[in-house]
């Protein structure tokens, strides 16, 4: 093996290992502190299937160890590669593959989610980047610059997703309990799941149509949402790129529906689960452009138009999963060629995650100049 490739191959095994250890650590928190870091609704199914997580975990461990030891092997001596192997075994010294709860007090009304986080970044990373490795659209590699920054972006949005959503839901509540009448929830309630699903398919889109519009329209909240627009290389984990106040103000004004109709928690979770990966995959570094789709479901050639650089492709393609809304309402853009370039035009918002928070609330020029 020439002495580059294998260094090469070590770099990125100690990469792997690092962030495996990460989540072997995260996850054997979930099994320790279960009351406390566990998504409630979530509990019943992993205590179900307790022994098949438990193989996962042991797995996981497993993988951190070989691969931070052929890190230190081939790209000696690999801080990244000793750093996976160090948190596999704190993780170990934590009771490995056979945790049991520390306890379990009087259920909570919220947790952290932090078995969110984990199992998402660890299912998505091994769908995602083995097909972002196979099909590019631009080769920038797995670990380009400011992945560290969408990383940490990633684990707020995601791991908080319960206090986000939480705080997302309280507007709607206040403002709007008046008009919510039980009988009519229980008949939305009482649809087929599939005419549900396509419902709130059909309406929560339409509302993220709308308030995404308006954070690229006036001037204060594009200073919130320019974080989303301000990376330069578009893959799987930039889509985790937002601001917390991006994030809670969407997720209020496009859950209004779902919380005024009364749409059943079957359906509510399979909604979920499949907005969770589409919005992923529209952010995608892969080539493919999915001819046959192209104006019935937003794909990464069609949402990449809306994080161009380009003239062309600025305020176009606000839908997130209909482009339907975009032809109605003519933003709709989406020729036969990718984008050449993506991120802000004018100033650009600052690379590091403190800076990101902070960059809507400085003072600002000219707000067009933002854009």
């Amino acid at each position: 093996m020439r002495p580059a490739l294998r260094v090469a191959i070590g770099r990125r095994a100690g990469l792997v290992a690092g962030l495996l250890g990460m989540l072997c650590v995260l996850a054997e928190l979930c099994f320790l502190l279960p009351d406390l870091l566990v998504t409630r609704d979530a509990l019943p199914v992993y205590i179900a299937h307790l022994p098949v997580l438990r193989a996962v975990l042991l797995g996981s461990l497993l993988t951190t160890f070989v691969l931070g030891a052929l890190a230190v092997l081939l790209a000696p001596p690999s801080r990244r590669g000793l750093l996976g192997i160090a948190l596999a075994a704190i993780a170990l010294a934590l009771g490995g593959a056979e945790a049991e709860p520390l306890g379990l007090g009087v259920p909570r009304a919220w947790s952290v989610g932090l078995d969110y986080f984990v199992l998402e970044l660890l299912v998505l990373g091994l769908v995602f980047i083995p097909l972002e490795g196979v099909f590019p659209l631009r080769r920038h590699g797995v670990f380009r610059p400011g992945w560290q920054t969408d990383l940490k972006h990633f684990f707020v949005s995601h791991a908080g997703v319960q206090l986000l959503s939480f705080a997302g839901m309280i507007p709607a509540q206040v403002l709007f309990a008046w008009a919510v009448h039980l009988d009519f929830q229980r008949a939305v309630a009482a649809q087929p799941l599939l005419l549900q699903f396509v419902e709130m398919v059909l309406l929560v889109d339409l509302m993220t149509y709308a308030i995404h519009r308006a954070f690229h329209q006036v001037p204060w909240l594009w200073r919130f949402h320019a974080i989303h627009h301000s990376s330069q290389r578009m893959d799987w984990l930039a889509g985790s790129r937002m601001h917390p106040v991006d994030v809670v103000v969407t997720r209020a004004v496009a859950f209004l529906p779902v919380f005024l109709l009364g749409f059943a928690p079957a359906a509510l979770y399979a909604y979920l689960v499949f907005i969770s990966f589409h919005a992923v995959f529209i952010h995608a570094n892969l080539r493919w452009s999915f001819p046959g789709l192209r104006w019935l479901v937003s794909t990464p050639a069609y949402h990449h138009w809306h994080h161009s650089s380009d003239a062309e492709g600025i305020d176009k393609n606000f839908a997130s999963i209909l482009p339907l809304w975009d032809v109605l309402f003519g933003t709709a853009h989406l020729p036969q060629r990718w984008p050449t370039a993506y991120g802000t035009v004018g100033e650009q918002p600052p690379e590091t995650y403190l800076g990101q928070l902070t960059y809507p609330f400085r003072r600002q020029g000219t707000p067009q100049a933002d854009r």
